[in-house]
């Protein structure tokens, strides 16, 4: 199939940090929802967003950590979102403004077996569904911005594509393929928003932001990481893993946010702060999969996830 995966040329690359993308933007009076703000890559571009004039919201599960992580960051939202989507949604509708950024930066890794809500696979629920649910409750107040929807993927999305016979592993569940299946709806889910977001103004963006070393890993034993080459024995990262620093890592959703560059596109997975290649076989470290493009499977899964949340702005 013809498609959009293709580099533009950016000027930036894997060592830039959203502080870069952001160097002479003013983001004065544009408005931001991260999820998962407070943590890991999430916290560092509120920081950045917020360094750069922006307003920015960031809902939080654990209210604690997050006013002790975003104490001093001028211009930064807390609602402690101890209820559900739909509540934090209505509140912020409620408040009569609308999003010029939404990017969905939470998310959880590897986990053991775990089953949420209806006996739905976390990672699955978590990473998607959650933020499926968010976007779709939030369209009146995202359509009016013309907003940029960016939902943060993974290269994982290359160990599995959708497992449509079984996409909450009730048999046979696999903490890395289930990641991966989590990931490639991340990738689907932007594809079919931006279908049916283009016309109105509202672009969606996917990326893979690089490997780093950040909350993300609480699920996985020492061990594991030791083995994989992540950390020595003292848990300290090794430079041969290639691990980004978090300011690195938060560069690529920061730029899919605000960058002039992308005016006028939408639907591509991005990383390295450029557009990405389709990714070639045999190879796991970069570029996109076919699977996590397909807009048929983007839009199976959307109408599934509106099955499953009973959620759909579009209906």
């Amino acid at each position: 199939m013809s498609t959009a995966q293709h580099k533009i040329g950016s000027g930036f690359g894997a060592h830039s940090t959203a502080d870069d993308v952001l160097a002479g933007v003013d983001l004065s009076g544009k408005l931001a929802i991260v999820t998962g703000g407070y943590s890991g890559l999430g916290l560092e571009t509120t920081r950045a967003l917020s360094k750069a004039g922006a307003r920015v919201v960031v809902p939080a599960r654990r209210p604690d950590t997050a006013w002790k992580a975003l104490a001093g960051l001028a211009g930064v939202e807390l609602d402690e979102l101890l209820g559900s989507v739909r509540d934090f949604a209505e509140r912020f509708l409620d408040s009569g403004r609308t999003v010029d950024f939404l990017i969905d930066s939470a998310g959880i890794m590897a986990c053991p077996e775990t089953r949420v809500g209806p006996g739905w696979e976390a990672q699955f629920a978590t990473n998607h569904l959650g933020h499926f649910a968010l976007v779709n409750r939030l369209w009146p107040a995202v359509e009016p911005g013309g907003a940029r929807v960016v939902s943060v993927s993974s290269r994982a999305h290359h160990f599995s594509g959708m497992r449509w016979d079984d996409v909450h592993w009730r048999t046979g569940y696999d903490k890395w393929q289930a990641y991966g299946q989590a990931k490639t709806a991340n990738v689907l889910f932007a594809v079919h928003l931006d279908r049916l977001g283009a016309e109105r103004g509202v672009r969606a963006f996917s990326l893979h932001p690089g490997g780093i070393l950040t909350p993300l890993q609480r699920h996985l034993p020492k061990a594991e990481m030791v083995e994989r080459g992540w950390i020595d024995e003292q848990g300290n990262a090794l430079n041969p893993s290639g691990f980004k620093s978090p300011e690195q890592g938060a560069a690529t959703q920061v730029w899919a946010a605000t960058s002039p560059q992308l005016a006028g596109m939408g639907g591509v997975y991005l990383e390295d702060c450029d557009i990405a290649e389709p990714a070639v076989e045999g190879d796991a470290t970069s570029g996109v999969k076919a699977w996590a493009i397909d807009p048929a499977q983007a839009e199976r899964l959307w109408t599934l996830s509106a099955e499953l949340t009973g959620v759909n702005a579009f209906a």
